[in-house]
């Protein structure tokens, strides 16, 4: 995948601050920034995905049965 080129105009107080977080990592304000979008790209995606998982199987907390497979027999067998 290639990269493309973001440009950006933000207030010189917020560039401050960035400058200061990507300092103290030992990083550029450019890796800072791509690192904190990846972050919370990956934090959006995996709340999906729970919400997603929370849906099929229901609630952790048990408020909702799994759904039965459908290949399964609901009433048990007669013997």
């Amino acid at each position: 995948m290639g990269s493309t080129v973001l440009s950006l105009r933000i207030d010189g107080e917020l560039l401050d601050r960035l400058r200061q977080h990507a300092a103290k990592r030992g990083m550029s304000v450019q890796d800072y920034v791509v690192r904190t979008l990846i972050r919370d790209d990956f934090d959006e995606r995996f709340k999906v995905a729970v919400e997603e998982t929370e849906k099929f199987y229901g609630d952790a907390r048990g408020s909702v049965t799994p759904p039965l497979d459908s290949r399964r027999s609901v009433t048990p067998p007669i013997t």
